[in-house]
This record gives C-alpha cells, structure tokens and sequence, in this order.
C-alpha cells in the first residue's frame, strides 16, 4: 500500500519510509527494517525520520529495548490501493531513474 497522495510531495526518501510503513501500519517498523525496506543510506534515513517526526506523520513506540515506528493514522489511506494503480508517469520514471 501507499501512502495518501497528499502526503506524497514529499523527498524521494520519506515518500519511500511512509510507504514502507503503511506497508506494515499494525506492526510498525524497526530502523533497520526500514533501512532494508527503503534501501538509502543510514544519514538519509535518519534525516527523513526526523523530518516525518518534526511533521507528526510517523509515531515512534518504544518497546523494551527496541523502538518501533508506525505512520500516523492520517497518512494511512482508507481503501488498501496498489502501487501501480495510481502511478503517474513522473512516479515510474522516479522508481527506476535515480534523480
């Protein structure tokens, strides 16, 4: 699943975090799930975190030792949709051309 095309202008890589997460909305993610799933360095990672955080569009849970990061309610779309059905053309060529 996506994120809600609002939430969608956004840097290559939140857009790619907020997307991963939604994938996973009940269970959240580590930051080293999300660091596979997303596949950017560490630095961006971080970076995006601390912006979608400073935004409120992620919540981070801490349980026990390892924390968890979940989208806010609000990014997560009512109707399951996939990715390729609401692909714009700028979307594909984005997904498969580093820019």
């Amino acid at each position: 699943m996506r994120a809600k095309p609002e939430y969608r202008n956004r840097e290559r890589t939140e857009v790619a975090v907020l997307d991963a997460l939604v994938d996973r909305t009940d269970d959240g993610m580590s930051v080293l799930e999300l660091r596979a799933a997303v596949e950017v360095e560490i630095d961006d990672l971080e970076d995006a975190l601390a912006t979608l955080k400073d935004d409120d569009l992620i919540v981070v849970e801490a349980s026990g030792s390892e924390a968890l990061i979940k989208p806010d309610e609000r990014v997560v779309p009512d109707e399951p949709t996939t990715a390729d059905d609401d692909q714009s053309i700028g979307d594909w060529l984005r997904d498969r051309f580093p820019f």
